[in-house]
């Protein structure tokens, strides 16, 4: 099966990288495009993919096309390789905003769609990707595509009214992740901690939190009290960031993402 990319940025090369790794199939199996010659080069390169010079070469070759590009791009891709897309092709869009109804009115005929929104840590393996579909998707279809997404994280399926939660919650929230690590670096610095060590403590303190989450099953709020001792030092902290409104302020800028959402 071969499988097309259009566009060769971070997310892109983070579901190659995945492909690859857990060998779902070969550097030859894959067909790529991108805007720039550098890019083109440099993916080809570090891959060992093939590089097409056309959007429609890589649908028309391709049995799983990948559309990895700006949403405000989209439109004048889909444009260029509709002609390429049938039914017995697999169309993946992993453009943030653009719904199943917008991309089957785009293509103007019947596609087998798939709509992912994966985050940014599937750059080294953990990512987390919400994954829906539309009616002409087979079973085996919405299987492949979750090994897919699996194969640099965690992929869960969700009914598409959920997708714009899916990106404030998972797709966008990294970035809130790594101001927050920042903020306790910037404290650790403060009190006489090397900038290095300070970002290795407040990341590690931020992978194992989270990991231990996943994993004791445990709810949040109880995990919080266990490190909460009586007249203790976290508990004065906690209050401070009561006082200050750290969850309406976490609260408010996750929705502010699913608006924006719905506007792209």
């Amino acid at each position: 099966m071969k499988i097309g990319f259009i566009g060769l940025g971070n997310m892109a090369k983070a579901i190659i990288g995945g492909m690859l790794q857990n060998e779902m199939v070969q550097p030859g199996d894959i067909v790529g495009m991108a805007k720039t010659a550098a890019t083109r080069q440099k993916v080809g390169e570090e891959y060992g993919i093939k590089i097409r010079e056309s959007n429609a070469g890589v649908a028309k070759e391709a049995d799983v096309i990948v559309l990895a590009v700006k949403p405000q791009f989209l439109q004048e891709v889909i444009e260029e390789i509709r002609e390429e897309v049938s039914l017995s092709k697999l169309v993946i869009s992993i453009a943030a905003g653009k719904s199943i109804a917008w991309l089957e009115e785009s293509f103007d005929k019947p596609v087998r769609l798939v709509r992912c929104m994966p985050n940014t840590p599937a750059l080294v393996g953990a990512g987390c990707t919400g994954v829906c579909v539309n009616m002409q998707t087979s079973q085996e279809q919405i299987d492949y595509s979750m090994k897919l997404m699996e194969s640099f994280g965690k992929a869960i399926l969700v009914p598409e009214r959920l997708m714009d939660a899916v990106g404030a919650v998972s797709g966008s929230s990294p970035a809130y992740v790594f101001m927050f690590i920042e903020a306790m670096a910037d404290a650790a610095v403060a009190a006489g901690m090397p900038r290095t060590q300070a970002y290795e403590f407040a990341a590690q303190a931020v992978y194992g939190s989270a990991k231990l989450v996943l994993e004791s099953g445990k709810h949040p709020g109880e995990l919080k009290d266990m490190v909460c001792s009586p007249g203790g030092t976290t508990i004065q902290g906690v209050r401070v960031l009561e006082e200050r409104g750290m969850r309406g302020a976490v609260m408010d800028a996750l929705l502010a993402t699913v608006e924006q959402s719905k506007k792209l």
